[in-house]
Parts: C-alpha cells; structure tokens; sequence
C-alpha cells in the first residue's frame, strides 16, 4: 500500500484533483461493466475487481504521465472507457490504477475527400454515427452497444458490427491510429490506404484488450449513405437450409448488408410472434439501385432453391427499429435470481451445425430459454449467438447458474475446435481458456506483450496474460 499511496499523491501533485478519484462511490462503479456476472455482483453488493484510484484522463499528456508513474511504483493499470464490455475487460483484477478514458472525447476531423473520419478514444459511437449521417455519412459499423460503446473500445475488443457481412469487421474500417505504450512512447500505426513497408503494425492492437498499450484516438473509413436499401424477412424449412443460404450466397460473392438467421426459439423473438414455427432469415441488400436489386433477386433465387418463403418486409423493418434495444437481457438480470447471458462464438462451414446442436444440447438443460441465430457471414464459415435466459431463487444462485454456464460452453467450443469468441473478446470470463484456445499462438503473445510492456503493468488477467 505504500507505492499505491505514494502514487495517488504523485498523481495529485501533477494532475488536477478533480481527475484523481479514491471515493469509493468511483471506486465501486468502475469495479463493474455489463458482463451479467458483474451485474449480478453489484446486486449483491460485491465489488470484487476494485482499484485504489480512478484516474480521468483528457489528453496524451496525461495517460503518459500517469504510465510513468505506474511503472516507477510498479502499480497495475487498467484502461477502461464508458464499460460497455460484456465480458469483464476493463475490470481490474490487482487493484492498482483505473484509467479512464471516457473524457478524451474532444478530438474529430472528418476528412470527405479521403472519407475518413479521426475521433478521440473515448468518443461515443452512437453520437459520431449520428454526427455523420446528418452530413450523409455512416460509419458502417453497427454493434447493439452503438449507442454505449466508445470508439477506442471497438478496437481494443475487435468489435463487429450488425452490417458487417457488407462493410467488415472494426480491423476492415481502422485505417490509422494512436497508442500510448506502457513505457510512455506515442506510437502512430497507419496504412492510407494500404501499405507494404513490413508487417501491418495496425493489427498488434486490435483487439489487445488494452494489455499491450492505450489506444487514445482512431481513423475510420467513412462510406455515402446508401441510396437504396431493400428487405426481405424469409421462413426456412430447417436451420442446416439456412445455412446452407449463407454459405452459397458467399460462394456467389454477394454483399448483403444484414443476413440473420435465426433458430426457432429465437425467431419467435424476433418476429415477436410466439406461434412462429420455422427457422427464419432476416436479409437486406443495398447500395446503388440496380445493384441492390440485382442482388436481392440473385439472394432470392438461392433462398428458393432452399425452400425458403418471403414473408415480406415488415418482420425485419420492425427487428431494424429495435435493433439496439437490450432491454430484455437487462430487465431479466435486474430481478431477484433472474440472469441472461449471451456467448458468440465463430466455426468453419463443416463444423458449425454440429456446433449447433452440441450446444443447445448441452445448454439446454441449464437455462428457462436457449436462442441462437447465425449472423457475419464470411466464406469460410459464421458467427453463431446464444442468449440464454432463466430464473433461479436468488441472485447467488443465478451466479453459480451463469458460471457453469460458460464452463460448459467454452468446453463444447474447445472440444469442437471453434473460436471461442467473434467479437465480444476475452476479458475475464474467457481469459483462463485463452491459452488452450490459442495454442502456440499464445506464446508469440506472451513474447510481445514482455517487450511493449516489460513490467506487465497493462490490464492484468487478460486474455490468458
């Protein structure tokens, strides 16, 4: 405790008091994120993962100075910014140092020749979406959390978005960026558009979960609005046809913006019907007219051939207005002995239905509900994304109930050989199946972060670090 303490009063001599937080109202609420095992901890009071300061940084300066400090009292450090992680990432698991982010929100420079828009780390997403459309721009990148995650936390998690089978992941929009090492140096990775000077440094820090520097602001492509986007909500026969659309509209090369297919315990949801009965699509294509239209007709021929069903537009228009509401989850984890989790997870195309079924097999038996729906399509598989929902007696059990939960997943996935996560990241929950999951990776991992960060003061208990 004694560098803590003098650390916090070297932190006050060189910052303004205001930015240097000890009260443990600050303390408790960065001691949680969205990750429904924090949620349900925070009911109960436990506030496991808690600093010894909460540092509010607003410029490079600062982060360089706190770094400095950190590493001169060998006192851990955890970036974090408005703690939209769904999976404990900004949770601190030594104590030591919360650095946040959510105030370097003063930078943005849109660039319209270039189309290229450069924002502040700690810059709301939903707010620049909305700042760029009004100017006929979009970001192309749509998560749930749009709205309650920040720019800088999309890369440091290898966010995707809703529209990324059109527009890609986060590591396809970041065209450059900024990184504070944990030895203080200003780091400018960039590619405009594309280089070809030695590896594309751009990928170290994608999706680092802040182990391996401090992001503090990122260039990202911008895209024209489209000018025409059409709809199509489909009823399968079975989810194996499904995805067998999924795969052949990648053989094909088509580029529908929203592709969504959902089992039928989900689709009830998604259709907000509880007597829908089949598998269903939501689908969508955009872009110039005739090649929005030429591609849904193209789409459509392949739906056919599967035994598809238009059901017209109305299902996923609906689904397109609601698309970032989260409630359901949140209410449910807000009851006594109520909990919900979502798991999202990748495989190949010869090894995804299998997935499926061992999944929902296996889960079933643990939750009141188990939904899944396939969605970020690429050519050599998907995603797959389970919500599961249920009701124990009490908070404590509703934790133990998610614990086992997880365990039971990530065993189904290793067993399987699929990726263990698509886009929510490791965090805590993940980060003891990290290595296993990782393989001999793990160690060119290790390899890295002992030179960027040799004091391993960077959010420690990540990613298997």
């Amino acid at each position: 405790m004694s560098d803590i303490s003098h650390l916090i009063r070297a932190l006050k001599s060189v910052m303004p008091g205001e930015q240097v937080l000890t009260d443990s109202e600050a303390l408790q609420a960065s001691s949680h994120d969205t990750w429904p095992l924090s949620t349900k901890l925070r009911r109960l009071g436990c506030h496991d993962y808690q600093a010894d300061v909460v540092v509010k940084v607003t410029d490079e300066q600062q982060i360089q100075q706190v770094l400095a400090l950190a590493t001169a009292n060998d006192v851990p450090v955890t970036p974090r910014a408005l703690g939209s992680s769904v999976t404990g990432q900004p949770l601190p698991t030594r104590g030591g140092v919360v650095l946040d982010l959510s105030d370097m929100t003063l930078n943005r420079e849109i660039n319209t020749t270039n189309m290229t828009v450069e924002v502040s780390a700690g810059y709301n997403g939903g707010k620049l979406e909305d700042e760029l459309q009004q100017q006929g721009w979009t970001l192309g990148h749509s998560p749930q959390s749009l709205y309650q995650s920040s720019v800088g936390g999309w890369l440091s998690t290898l966010a995707t978005g809703q529209f990324s089978s059109y527009y890609g992941g986060i590591e396809d929009l970041i065209t450059a960026y900024t990184v504070i090492l944990a030895t203080g140096e200003r780091v400018r990775l960039k590619a405009s558009p594309r280089a070809a000077m030695g590896p594309d440094l751009r990928q170290l820090f994608i999706g680092a979960e802040g182990t391996l520097g401090v992001v503090t602001s990122v260039q990202l492509k911008m895209f024209p609005l489209p000018q025409t986007r059409l709809y199509d909500t489909l009823a399968l026969p079975s989810v194996e046809a499904g995805l067998k659309i999924l795969r052949e509209q990648a053989m094909a090369g088509l580029r529908p913006f929203l592709l969504r297919l959902y089992d039928t315990a989900e689709a009830r949801h998604a259709m907000q019907d509880p007597a829908q009965d089949k598998p269903v699509m939501f689908v969508g294509t955009q872009g110039v007219d005739a090649i929005a239209r030429a591609e849904m007709a193209a789409l459509m021929a392949i739906v056919g051939r599967h035994g598809g069903e238009s059901l017209g537009s109305e299902g996923v228009l609906k689904w397109m207005d609601r698309r970032f509401d989260f409630s359901t989850v949140e209410n449910l984890l807000d009851t006594r002995g109520g909990f919900a989790e979502t798991i999202e997870i990748a495989h190949t195309w010869d090894g995804i239905a299998d997935l499926y079924h061992c999944l929902n097999k296996t889960l079933t038996p643990l939750a009141g509900e188990v939904l899944s729906h396939f969605s970020h399509v690429y050519p050599q598989g998907t995603s797959m994304y389970m919500i599961l929902l249920g009701n124990e007696e009490n908070d404590s059990e509703a934790i133990e109930k998610l614990r086992m939960i997880w365990k039971e997943a990530m065993r189904v996935c290793l067993e399987h050989k699929a990726e263990l996560s698509h886009h929510h990241g490791g965090g805590l929950v993940r980060s003891p199946y990290a290595r296993a999951s990782l393989g001999s990776a793990h160690m060119l991992l290790r390899r890295v972060k002992q030179a960027l960060d040799p004091n391993g003061i960077l959010n420690p208990g990540k990613l298997g670090l």
